[in-house]
């Protein structure tokens, strides 16, 4: 079988790493990026330059959108710019970006008109999994189009679980990030709580790393951030309202992560003593 020719739209701190994989592993990659400092680094790190999606369509055959914001993705797809002019019958797209339920279902449709596969294919793990490539990768999509995209994401990613169709990957990614703020949140006013009856934090961390209270939140805790968050969450109240659902816990933690950004670049309780080391 022959090597798929790799596309990237948006090679930015994830794409940038999962194109590094890619090329250790002998995959030719075609990169774009309207950032022109970021294009030059997927160009150092062996990847061909394009100055526009459809130039990356014309020159692959399985092509990554990895981009900030839906909106985006769709601008990265459609006119007469973007990549699926530039694609053939018989390629395929994979958007690694977080999107909507609806917004991916309409994507492949956009795909479909053109004869193009579809891979719904947000990615978890954060940037660090990206560079170690163990990147997690939950997918949406046809059977036969998972199995094609699987030497693709292998590159970078060390699970690759399918869950459905097209959109149940972002159903999974973003109930894993919802739990993941949750407990982040949580994390914030258990640590203030706590540190104002002067118990040593990191000690009540390794016990709580032992017990039911262990959490990834916990366990990365110096490395998490709550940057995405806020987009998360308004997805998940999305959902809901389209589903007719009251969710009043998934509401308050919406409110809570715009002040958790702030707070977790600031001052967050020192649950791995990192600022009494440094």
């Amino acid at each position: 079988m022959s090597r798929d020719r790799v596309g990237i739209i948006g090679p930015g701190r994830m794409g940038l790493a999962m194109l590094r994989h890619l090329r250790s592993n002998g995959f030719e990659v075609t990169a774009f990026d309207i950032d022109e400092a970021q294009l030059a680094r997927a160009a150092e790190a062996g990847g061909t330059r394009a100055s526009s999606a459809r130039e990356v369509g014309e020159n692959s055959d399985y092509v990554i959108i990895g981009v900030g914001f839906e909106p985006e993705v769709q601008a990265c797809l459609a006119g007469d710019n973007g990549a699926l002019a530039g694609l053939s019958a018989g390629d395929c797209v994979a958007v690694c970006s977080t999107a909507s339920f609806d917004g991916v279902r309409r994507f492949e449709e956009m795909c479909a008109e053109r004869g193009v596969g579809f891979l719904d294919a947000p990615i978890a793990r954060g940037r660090w999994a990206a560079d170690d490539g163990t990147l997690l990768a939950l997918v949406g999509g046809a059977p036969e189009i998972v199995e094609r995209s699987r030497p693709v994401f292998e590159t970078f990613c060390s699970d690759i679980e399918h869950m459905g169709d097209v959109g149940h990957g972002q159903v999974a990614k973003m109930m894993n990030n919802y739990l993941l703020w949750v407990n982040g949140c949580a994390l914030i006013e258990a640590g203030r709580l706590a540190e104002t009856t002067g118990i040593d934090l990191p000690r009540l961390r390794d016990a709580l790393m032992m017990s039911s209270g262990e959490s990834a939140a916990l366990r990365d805790w110096d490395r998490m951030t709550f940057t995405w968050a806020l987009k998360d969450m308004q997805m998940m109240e999305r959902l809901s309202d389209g589903a007719g659902m009251t969710l009043p816990l998934a509401g308050v933690i919406k409110e809570l992560v715009k002040d958790g950004r702030k707070i977790k670049a600031t001052d967050p309780p020192d649950w791995t003593g990192a600022a009494r080391s440094g």
